[in-house]
């Protein structure tokens, strides 16, 4: 068993199949094929699924990507702990981005910091929904993850805070108040945006024992605030997502009591983090990096 046979495992499983594999990593769908047939008959398990159109993990297949993710993890913290003694010249690190907060706001200038001290080290970055970048942390497909904090399950650092918001339509009769509480949203429709902070928006709810009326799901949050904007309903977001020119056809109001969302990055365990994972999380928390948001979305109680 060799790690290259264990990377194109993990690529197939991924990509759910060989010749999206083979363009990945830039060799002949043959080479994939072989080497997955080898890694197959030296652990004596049928790893994948055939189909037509794709391939899907074997039961068996399922239960060892992990242990497989998890002995490239530590192949790669072996790697650049290496690379850490010869300056941090080589060696790859696997960001999990979530929502706009994220990857508009938070992650361009810290990347930018990183790729100009550690030219050396490729970057990759994955974005989804915040619920995502946790399967991701779960599965080992990343290093380290944005995420909405608290998660006790990982080792988490925090990097800035900022809060939970109304968004309303223009005229709205909601409009006129300086803070809208939970449950005065539960009269109109509702549109809940699954792109960041859908589970803590959920949350709200349920600990309140509050019900919204959900006419919309937007896998978007440009879709929500469209919807907002045309009157199709009401719906809560994180302020820092928000675009920072607004928009003249909706109205932000912050909720009250104030409802806080604090972000930091998390990993599975810092002590087995490779070196470029940690220098990463060293410079997000560097003061002014990821400084607290600033909105003039709330500064004014009418457009």
């Amino acid at each position: 068993m060799t790690l290259t046979q264990l990377e194109i495992f993990s690529l197939v499983a991924e990509l759910q199949g060989f010749t999206s594999a083979a363009h990945r990593l830039g060799i002949s769908q043959s080479a994939v094929s072989h080497a997955i047939k080898a890694l197959e008959q030296e652990l004596g398990v049928e790893l994948f699924r055939r189909h037509q159109t794709l391939v899907e993990l074997s039961d068996i297949g399922q239960q060892l990507l992990g242990r497989g993710r998890a002995m490239l993890g530590l192949a790669n913290t072996l790697q650049q702990e290496a690379a850490d003694a010869r300056g941090m010249k080589r060696g790859t690190l696997r960001i999990g981005s979530f929502g706009p907060t994220a990857s508009n706001h938070l992650l361009p200038k810290i990347l930018s910091r990183f790729r100009a001290e550690h030219p050396g080290i490729e970057v990759h970055v994955d974005e989804g929904p915040d619920r995502q970048v946790l399967e991701w942390l779960d599965e080992r497909r990343i290093d380290v993850g944005f995420v909405v904090l608290p998660q006790e399950r990982f080792d988490t650092f925090a990097l800035f805070e900022d809060q939970m918001v109304v968004l309303l339509p223009v005229g709205h009769p909601l409009s006129e108040r300086d803070a809208v509480a939970l449950q005065d949203l539960c009269d109109d429709a509702f549109i809940l945006t699954e792109a960041g902070s859908s589970e803590l928006v959920a949350r709200l709810f349920s600990a309140a024992q509050l019900r919204p009326k959900v006419r919309y799901r937007c896998a978007q949050l440009l879709s929500t605030l469209e919807a907002v904007g045309r009157g199709d309903g009401l719906s809560i977001v994180a302020e820092a997502s928000l675009p920072q020119a607004g928009n003249p056809h909706y109205l932000v109001r912050p909720l009250s009591p104030r409802v806080p969302r604090q972000i930091g990055l998390a990993v599975l365990d810092r002590r087995q983090s490779s070196p470029a994972t940690q220098a990463f999380i060293e410079m997000a928390q560097e003061p002014g990096m990821a400084s607290t948001f600033q909105s003039s979305h709330l500064l004014s109680k009418h457009p």
